[in-house]
Order: structure tokens, then sequence, then C-alpha cells
């Protein structure tokens, strides 16, 4: 097992890591992106702070089926994931403050009335 506090997922992992945790927040990046340089040490350190919580990366460069899939058109994105259902996937990056209001507010949210209003949606 590595070090870091995140995992950096794979199409091979991606769908396992998502079924398998209850929030996961993935960062879409690529090397030659200098905001996604500036966003890795933020991101690493609310990972750090926030061992309840699955954090993992994606080489958007390494992972081209991962970002297709998910229509990832800016890096870096953020994307986050509870119980399997997709909450947020927005481009930019946020500051540490940012990401932990969204932390507090991913935590604080109703799955069950979201499940409930997607499964309405649904039925239109």
């Amino acid at each position: 097992s590595s070090d870091l506090a995140y995992i950096n997922l794979t199409k091979e992992t991606f769908n396992e890591t998502l079924d398998n945790n209850e929030i996961v927040i993935i960062d879409f990046w690529a090397e030659w992106c200098s905001p996604c340089k500036q966003f890795a040490p933020i991101f690493e350190k609310v990972a750090e702070n926030n061992p309840d919580i699955t954090f993992g990366k994606v080489n958007t460069e390494e992972q081209q089926a991962l970002a297709r899939q998910h229509n990832i058109n800016s890096i870096p994105t953020l994307m986050v994931v509870r119980d399997g259902i997709i909450l947020l996937n927005q481009g930019g990056m946020l500051p540490e403050a940012g990401m932990g209001d969204l932390i507090e507010h991913i935590k604080g949210l109703d799955m069950d009335k979201i499940r409930k209003e997607m499964a309405e949606d649904e039925e239109d």
C-alpha cells in the first residue's frame, strides 16, 4: 500500500471504487495542465484531512476512455460521488476552504431524498 492519501483510478478500478465507498471525490487532471499542478497539493491536503472519504485522481492522458465516458472537457475537473450517484462534475479548481465546504455539504445530504427525486425525474 502507498502512503498517498488518494488512489490513482483507472478504468479497471473506477466503478469498483465508486461502488465500494460511500463518498468518493475525484480529480481529473493531466501532467501538462498548470492549474492541475496548483490544485494537486490542495487536493492531497484535503484528502489527508478527511480519511473517512475516498479520494481518487484520474490522469486523463492515461485514462482517456474514463475522461470521455464522463464528458470531461476541461481540467482540472472535480467529480463527487455518493452512494454511486454523481452529485458534482465541475471543471475548475477549488481552494481548500471551498473543498471543506463541499465536503460538509455532501456529508449532510439526505441521500434517500435525492434517490427519490432521481426516481421521479426518470418517470417524466
